[in-house]
């Protein structure tokens, strides 16, 4: 297949844009999906559609409706789903059934569904995932037999859709339908928990409707792994060239569970193709739109486009003194500073991204420096919560830490616009899309170099540290603290510098020609 007939392409994903997401996975779907859009391809996604969507309000219209086959291991099961459609330059199909619409959140339970039901808890996943991933598949082909669609590629992102490939080539029905369609399986996170592995392997055989064969022959860490099936029906894929390099390459990989040394051991490479972004999401002009009380253009000189980032800043400051921010909960507050750069973090309060080390840096860093602010924005397990609100309830933080917990896309806007300096302490991050945000808005990034973090240009566009401990972060911190007061051209480059960088090598308009490329290349 050349790039040329990848003319009909079908997205799989669990999350998409606006309609249901909760990480990166939403807005690269969205996006590479609009941009192949733009190049005049047809290209359609397929997703669920949980508890908290209502489609009509979206401007879907019900389309069909089915029964799909969802066998337990000693019981013959089928599922009714009923199928919803939007159709815009991108036509996206919802997945409706009993089991998804039960879900109030995409992953996990929510505290109300806990009240309701003491068996479960907020946070935890639900207990059905392996039947739902294998529900939403099933039904996108389905789908597709039924509309007489068959697709030149099938691209499936993450673990929750990696199994697709191999029912493709592997049930008889499927393998004669789909015998020109070629698929490609993107891993936007490799780490322990993002394989949506079970350990149930007669369930796994019986739900999937798999061959013996194929569950044996696919276990990591005696569990039946889809991202390990996957490898031997398509191609295989991570969002950022190093990323893809440290699974194979380093011992970085054993918080995969070693999957990309079980990939290499059997000859399988795994590409790289680092994200992109879409500039025209976050311009600036269109500052209403953003919810913002001005506009700027990052690294300007003049004085009008100072003056808007600082009211950007001012205005955030102004509303976080009130403690105004509907649906967050607010511990500490900032003084209007000006004079002092201003530090932000927007992200989950997990290990993953690094907040054990940024909680421990300010700790230390608040102590020895009085020169600078820092406002913290996310979620996540409750002892890093419990630290971060521990220090910003400190006296002598008064003004100088504020922290949200909980999320709200618009506040984050307001942060990257309001913010200085952008922190992403990541222990490892397969690409990273708030560096991209962040610089967009004259943010420049802090982060430890790992994954696609190593997009960050140390000095040029941003900060980077090698080492992942609290100390390296505090030195780069300084780094920047010292170039805000003493070198303010140097930091107005440094914005230029990021921005031009993106726009010249990662809108979603150029990352989609690798992608293009790989679907010329996939089995």
């Amino acid at each position: 297949m050349t790039a040329a007939k990848s003319a009909n392409i079908w997205l799989i994903s669990r999350e998409y844009g606006q309609l249901a997401g909760v990480g990166g996975v939403k807005d690269v779907v969205r996006q590479l999906a609009q941009a192949l859009a733009r190049s005049k391809r047809q290209v359609k996604v397929v997703m669920p559609l949980y508890g908290f969507m209502n489609p009509q309000k979206m401007g879907f219209t019900k389309l069909t409706s089915f029964k799909v086959e969802l066998s337990y291991a000693q019981e013959e099961r089928y599922e009714q789903v009923s199928i919803w459609q939007r159709q815009t330059e991108v036509t996206i199909y919802l997945v409706d059934s009993p089991r998804f619409r039960e879900k109030q959140d995409i992953y996990t339970y929510t505290a109300a569904e806990a009240r309701q039901n003491p068996s479960i808890q907020k946070g935890q996943g639900h207990f059905d995932y392996f039947a739902m991933n294998v529900l939403h598949q099933k039904a996108a082909l389905a789908l597709m037999i039924r509309l007489d669609e068959r697709p030149d590629i099938i691209h499936c992102h993450d673990g929750h859709t990696a199994l697709l490939p191999a029912m493709l080539r592997e049930i008889e029905g499927y393998r004669h339908y789909f015998h020109k369609t070629s698929c490609v399986v993107t891993i936007h996170n490799a780490g322990t928990g993002y394989h949506q592995e079970v350990a149930d392997l007669p369930f796994a055989r019986a739900i999937t409707g798999l061959p013996q064969r194929v569950i044996d022959n696919n276990l990591l860490e005696k569990a039946f792994d889809p991202l390990l099936t996957a490898a031997s029906y398509a191609l295989l894929n991570t969002v950022s060239e190093n990323y893809a390099r440290e699974l194979q390459e380093s011992n970085d990989d054993k918080l995969t569970g070693w999957l990309g040394h079980a990939l290499a051991k059997r000859g399988f490479s795994l590409a790289g193709v680092t994200n992109g972004i879409d500039p025209a999401d976050y311009n600036l002009s269109n500052y209403k739109t953003l919810g913002l009380p001005t506009g700027f253009v990052p690294g300007s000189s003049t004085s009008k486009n100072k003056a808007g980032k600082a009211a950007c800043k001012r205005d955030l400051i102004t509303t976080l003194s009130r403690g105004r921010i509907v649906g967050l909960k607010q511990t500490g507050h900032l003084d209007w500073q000006p004079e002092l750069p201003l530090f932000t973090f927007v992200g989950r309060f997990t290990a993953q991204k690094g907040i054990d080390k940024l909680q421990l840096a300010l700790k230390k860093l608040l102590l020895i420096q009085a020169n600078f602010q820092i406002l913290i924005l996310g979620s996540g397990q409750k002892e890093e919560e419990d630290r971060l609100r521990l220090l910003a309830r400190q006296p002598a933080n008064r003004g100088r830490i504020c922290l949200l917990r909980g999320f709200d896309p618009i506040t984050a806007t307001r942060i990257f616009a309001a913010g200085d300096f952008f922190l992403i302490p990541s222990q490892y991050e397969p690409c990273g899309l708030t560096d991209f945000q962040a610089q967009l808005f004259g943010n420049l990034p802090i982060v430890h170099a790992v994954g696609g973090l190593v997009k960050v240009l140390d000095n040029e566009t941003g900060f980077t540290y090698s080492e992942h401990s609290s100390e390296a972060l505090i030195a780069a911190m300084q780094k920047a603290i010292e170039l805000f007061e003493t070198r303010k051209a140097a930091l107005a480059q440094m914005q230029k510098a990021a921005i031009s960088l993106i726009k010249k090598r990662y809108t979603w308009d150029k990352v989609m020609q690798h992608y293009l490329r790989l679907y010329a290349s996939a089995p």
